[in-house]
């Protein structure tokens, strides 16, 4: 199954060291793909579909 994570890090130097050691890394023979997050974009297109 697919999963995610969040992790804060002391500096954004250790973040950069980070994503570049673990981004393409193998872990339980599975790749794992490792960015900074970023905010969600909102989908609601303009419209309100709440009822």
């Amino acid at each position: 199954p697919r999963g995610f994570a969040f992790v804060e890090m002391e500096s954004e130097a250790n973040e950069d060291k980070a994503i570049e050691a673990l981004d393409g890394a193998e872990w339980m023979n599975r790749q794992l793909k490792v960015n900074k997050a970023r905010p969600r974009e909102d989908r609601s297109g303009g419209r309100n579909n709440r009822f």
